[in-house]
């Protein structure tokens, strides 16, 4: 069990729901757009959002920022140890810095102490593009090893600094190195962990590659905060981290639409009733599984598990809710099946 730091109102780890984070990609100067963003991701399903303060003007905007987002925010920096305590101060609810490149002890002490003043947590980021030179030579490479020693190097400056509050990522574009670093870190200290393949693509082979790497870690029981990496717009990604929360059933937001892949047997269309259905219901944030099967055969059986669901026939198709006698539909299936989901929402709320 991983300890627990705050974010803000938020806990992350110690057991509590895995979190959903993204990055904003707009200019964080711009603090109307960088906001509109934060909302959309926010509605999206995040539960933190980071954003890059990379010059004075970006840790003065935090001010703004942090007063008008949604969700806690989390302020990415890299060398300038001021920009952090400057975000700290004008209310950014956690960081994202490795001290090691900040400085020396004396700067690392002074972030720290501001950390702890303010009560927020730093997140020691490593990635196989950011390990030092001498454990590159040391390990031959950014191994699984050289990725978590230079996590721990870094996380024993704050410890020497008296500061605990650490949260843990070992990222990389290979999903076999990221599982492996993730593991062997899992196993020498009880930091949460922050899970993401770093660098994976657009979506598609990108969701696919975070999808394995931060899906065999969570069936482990490793990680307390996922973040998925695609190329451009953010919002995909907060999609993305919940289908992998959903499909392991550790977090339930929304439909989680169960459909036959289809055969010979099929009756209806099923994609284009499904891509109805899931278009349809993308506002539901009731938990629900539905279930769109495309024939009567097997139908019924295949779709029990779903919360409701509907398997066609020839001449028509029955819908089915869980506990219920399957009826008998005639006509369009695809607005009946919605019509019975936003019922039983109705019901639900």
């Amino acid at each position: 069990m991983t300890k627990v730091v705050k974010v803000g109102p938020l806990q992350l780890g110690g057991g509590n729901p895995v979190l959903v984070q993204s990055m904003t990609n707009t200019d964080t100067r711009d603090a109307e757009a960088t906001l509109a963003q934060i909302r959309a991701l926010a509605d999206a399903g995040c539960d933190i959002v980071r954003v890059s303060v990379y010059d004075e003007a970006c840790a003065e905007a935090v001010k703004k920022l942090a007063a008008e987002s949604p969700v806690p925010l989390v302020a990415d920096i890299h060398f300038d140890y001021k920009l952090a305590i400057r975000a700290a101060e004008n209310g950014i609810a956690k960081l994202r810095i490795n001290p090691g490149n900040i400085g020396g002890e004396a700067r690392v002490r002074e972030l720290a102490d501001c950390a702890k003043a303010h009560h927020i947590p730093i997140r020691i980021g490593v990635n196989s593009g950011s390990a030092e030179k001498e454990l590159l030579e040391k390990y031959g490479g950014p191994t699984a090893e050289c990725l978590v020693e230079s996590a721990l190097n870094h996380a024993r400056m704050l410890e020497k600094a008296g500061f605990d509050d650490i949260v843990l990522s070992m990222k990389s574009s290979d999903v076999k190195l990221t599982i492996e670093a993730y593991r062997l870190a899992s196993r020498k200290c009880d930091y949460p962990l922050h899970l993401g393949v770093t660098e994976a693509g657009l979506p598609g082979q990108g969701t696919v590659k975070s999808a394995i790497g931060i899906g065999a870690l969570l069936a482990d029981g490793i990680g307390d905060t996922i973040r998925v990496s695609l190329s451009g717009d953010p919002v995909p990604e907060a999609a993305a981290a919940w289908d992998i929360l959903r499909a392991l059933n550790l977090r339930i937001r929304g439909v989680q639409l169960i459909a036959c892949p289809t055969c010979g047997r099929t009756c209806i269309p099923v994609e284009a009733i499904a891509r109805r259905v899931e278009k349809e219901l993308a506002d539901v944030r009731v938990p629900l599984k539905v279930a769109v099967m495309g024939c009567v055969v097997n139908g019924l059986g295949e779709g029990r598990e779903a919360d409701v669901g509907i398997a066609g026939g020839k001449t028509g198709g029955v819908l089915f809710v869980r506990g219920q006698e399957p009826r008998r539909v005639e006509g369009d299936l695809a607005e009946e099946l919605i019509r019975e989901v936003r019922q039983m929402v109705q019901e639900r709320a």
